[in-house]
């Protein structure tokens, strides 16, 4: 069973979604869904050993919303997941995208190869 908070990360508040313990996957939903799109996968990557993270994207769900349209590039969505990973107190972790959020995560993975180890879309 997963459990949800808000967390702080590059600026906004993030609504999360998390189960497990173990290295961090962070899981990156696409249109027009939300963190709960992965609540099949959440406990069987946590089952699996792993701590699990998904968030509602920026300007889904109750995910902060910028006013500012160009609040929602490729480095305003990546900074988001980067902002995470900081937040939780790593300094690795794999990413996963579905749908849109598979650019965020490849971007993350060429953007910042030194947090992210492994990248599935």
């Amino acid at each position: 069973m997963s459990s949800t908070r808000v967390i702080k990360a590059n600026g906004i508040d993030l609504f999360i979604r998390e189960a497990g313990q173990g290295p961090l996957v962070m899981l990156c939903h696409g249109w027009p869904e939300l963190s709960y799109s992965w609540r099949h996968q959440i406990p069987a990557l946590a089952a699996a050993g792993f701590h699990v993270v998904a968030p509602d994207m920026r300007g889904y769900g109750q995910s902060a919303a910028p006013a500012d349209v160009s609040a929602y590039s490729i480095f305003d969505t990546v900074g988001d997941i980067v902002g995470l990973v900081q937040a939780l107190g790593e300094s690795k972790a794999m990413v996963v995208g579905h749908d849109w959020g598979a650019p965020v995560a490849w971007h993350a993975a060429l953007f910042r190869p030194d947090i992210f180890t492994a990248v599935a879309g």
